[in-house]
């Protein structure tokens, strides 16, 4: 990101060292551990204010931090702490406002202030050794003396497990996600498997577990290392999309990570299939191996959508053609030939796929199933895998429509719509199915009850999810169910250059560059990363507001094939920040981005307490950088962040293609250049084009372009495709 003049905080110092004693708590926050403390430090004549994060502190407490002194503007100068230890009090006065801190149960300012003149500086010893001796003390019977023991050895436990990951290098933020994944039991789990901590915390990366049990005494052959190795190279392979992986793939990919011969990995592996934790199949003459949750969902999808199709469908008595005549009349459309057919496939066929390019009327078929319920009263259930496409579906159709997630009750320990308390509705259409993964669609298969009907629409030739598996293509080319693949473009939007780009793309060819005035698809030439970086910010911020009205921070988004590289959403995000809105005094810092009120996020995972989940686009309404908080304002709602929870958000000025996916703009940026060729490809550039209802500028080299279009995408490695055929 670039050098910004209006940065809050200016650094005064290098690593530094401090010792002192916690006067006051300004805030903690328990969840993350981010805390900013008042501490009388050793060599200062004045307390001074420490930030950092520590799982349990308590006034009173001596705290030991490594770190640096900041400037900042608007809270002065603070000890910015990178590692900070806490120990128990050494003297009565500390000790006295230790045990008043209300840390302890059971004890308040007066019971602290008889426990000290009792026992003196002995006693966290008396409370930890012989708690019954406090009965002595006026106030406290032989349960208030039991609850203090017991709030006092889970103080210490969490002391001790701090100090154990802090021997390690472990501190800060990572030291309160052990915490809060192990509780009282990290030390224990960590010292039987340190690569625990890769199977369960999200993106803890193996090398740093690697080093851990190195220093735990773990072998570079342990059967531990082996078998987190070969799931670390599987785990990678699904954030891919696939499955699984060619055994080969897996061994040889694993003894790189490793550093061990494949032969020494192989009885690993076998030992692991064996045990039922990863499966073995064969896939066209290959050994290949799965992870078992994903193998499993995959077979249960192949046999819940045959049991589904073989069921009465409700509408199986009606007439078809007078259902599509009066259809045609009520919603004041003229169906195309392979509308009729969808419309009429939809009133025989329990589970139908309806499939098709921009243009083609996908959204007036669901509007009319909607209708044809209504009319039949027959109860029917919308949903989409985003909130920006369940929006968009409810616009539509004029019917109420939802996430996936939202359909199904989702919480932290799964779904509350399942087997057991199953959806109710006759037909469920689910729209932009491309982008349902193994793990969704098995949890929708197994809310939906037997009677029920299933619509999935969306386009195949769209990039599959960005979850394992390519549910909607596997579906069609496995001619298990019916599928009707809608093809006619229809009169109005037959001038769009938009959908004729979007369909020439998706034949393999480039399409018609000839700059049009009154277009709504252009392509401006760009010589390398840097031209384009500033077309773009032009582009945003004067020719497309200016020409159509359109405003640069609501209605239009730029989209990339990539995260990284020099036109790469990480360094655009940087650039377009810098030009609309600068960060300043209120903006809060969290692991290199900055981000400020009036900046445009992107939720990047599914958070269901929250009720927020992946692809969600918001505004920064509020930054409270003293508790470390910010506010965001969604579609629907206002939700809160604690700094912590920060890395559930990315600055979307600039967003992946796969993450705009199921959404729609009015006007879509697609930087287009050799540099990120090996990227883009045609899929990419498909999904892309098919974002924008207005505007679609590609920005870069025509031999770029050129090469986009002529790249096919890597083939996803699943085995739902067999299981619907056997």
């Amino acid at each position: 990101m670039p050098n910004n003049p209006a940065v809050a905080q200016e650094a005064l110092s290098l690593s530094e060292h401090l010792t002192g004693t916690i006067e006051r708590i300004t805030f903690h926050n328990d969840e993350t551990g981010f805390c900013v403390l008042r501490v009388r430090a050793r060599g200062h004549r004045k307390p001074v204010t420490v930030v950092g994060h520590a799982p349990r502190i308590a006034i009173g407490e001596v705290v030991e931090a490594s770190g640096s002194w900041l400037k900042d503007r608007n809270h002065g100068i603070q000890f910015r702490a990178g590692e900070l230890r806490t120990s128990a009090p050494t003297t009565e006065e500390d000790l006295q406002r230790f045990l008043a801190s209300g840390l302890l149960k059971g004890i308040g300012p007066s019971s602290a202030q008889r426990l000290i003149a009792s026992f003196g500086s002995r006693i966290l010893d008396v409370i930890e050794q012989r708690p019954h001796e406090l009965t002595r003390v006026h106030g406290i019977g032989m349960a208030k003396a039991l609850s203090i023991a017991t709030s006092f050895a889970e103080h210490r436990t969490m002391k001790d497990i701090a100090a154990f990951l802090n021997s390690f290098g472990i501190g800060g933020f990572l030291l309160t996600r052990i915490y809060r994944a192990y509780g009282m039991q990290a030390i224990e789990i960590i010292q039987a498997n340190p690569y625990s901590l890769t199977l369960d915390l999200p993106d803890f990366e193996f090398a740093l577990a690697d080093r851990i049990a190195a220093q735990l005494d773990f072998g570079p052959s342990a059967e531990v290392r082996l078998q987190a190795g070969l799931a670390s190279v599987l785990g990678e392979a699904v954030g891919d999309g696939h499955c699984g992986l060619p055994a080969e793939d897996l061994l040889r990919k694993a003894s790189r990570l490793l550093e061990i011969p494949e032969a020494a990995l192989q009885p690993a592996l076998d030992a692991e299939c064996a045990a039922g934790r990863l499966i073995a199949d064969d896939l066209d003459g290959r050994r290949c191996v799965f992870l078992r949750n994903l193998y499993g969902a995959e077979i249960f999808i192949a046999q819940r959508l045959k049991e589904l199709a073989e069921g009465m469908h409700p509408w199986s008595r009606l007439d078809s053609k007078q259902v599509i005549a009066e259809a045609q009349i009520a919603i004041g459309v003229s169906y195309s030939p392979s509308q009729r057919e969808a419309l009429a496939a939809a009133c025989r066929s329990k589970v139908l796929v309806v499939t098709g390019g921009p243009g083609v009327g996908k959204t007036t078929l669901i509007r009319s199933l909607t209708h044809l319920a209504a009319e039949h009263g027959l109860t029917i259930a919308l949903a989409a895998p985003t909130g920006r496409a369940a929006k968009r579906l409810a616009e539509s159709t004029g019917a109420p429509a939802r996430t996936i997630h939202r359909l199904l009750e989702a919480s932290e320990g799964g779904f509350r719509r399942n087997a057991k308390a199953p959806l109710e509705c006759h037909l469920l259409v689910v729209d932009e199915a491309s982008m349902l993964d193994i793990r969704l669609m098995a949890a929708l298969l197994r809310a939906l009850p037997d009677e029920a009907s299933l619509l999935l629409v969306g386009d195949v030739d769209q990039l599959p999810s960005i979850g394992p598996g390519q549910i909607l293509s596997d579906i069609i080319a496995s001619g298990a169910v019916p599928v009707v693949h809608l093809t006619e473009v229809f009169r109005q939007e037959r001038d769009s250059r938009i959908i004729a780009a979007a369909h020439a793309i998706n034949r393999g060819q480039v399409p018609d560059l000839e700059h049009r005035a009154d277009s709504d698809f252009y392509f401006v030439e760009a010589n390398n990363p840097l031209d384009a970086m500033a077309k773009v910010a032009i582009l945003i911020r004067e020719r497309i507001p200016r020409r159509f009205g359109l405003d640069p921070m609501r209605d239009v988004q730029v989209i990339c094939p990539m995260n990284r590289g020099k036109l790469g959403t990480h360094m655009l995000n940087g650039e377009l920040q810098q030009l609309f809105n600068p960060p300043g005094p209120e903006s809060l810092h969290r692991a290199g981005t900055v981000y400020g009120p009036g900046d445009k996020v992107m939720q990047v995972r599914n958070d269901y307490d929250r009720d927020v989940y992946n692809g969600e686009v918001g505004i920064v309404r509020e930054v409270n950088r003293t508790h470390g908080e910010l506010t965001v304002a969604f579609e629907d709602r206002l939700v809160g962040y604690s700094l912590k929870e920060l890395d559930e958000l990315a600055l979307a000025y600039a967003v992946t293609i796969h993450k705009a996916q199921g959404s729609e703009y009015p006007a879509v940026i697609v930087p287009v250049t050799l540099q990120r060729g090996a990227m883009l490809r045609r899929k990419h550039l498909y999904t892309g084009v098919t974002r924008a209802s207005r505007l679609v500028v590609l920005v870069g080299s025509r031999a770029a372009l050129a090469q986009a279009v002529a790249g096919e995408e890597e083939l996803r490695l699943t085995r739902l495709g067999h299981w619907l055929r056997t």
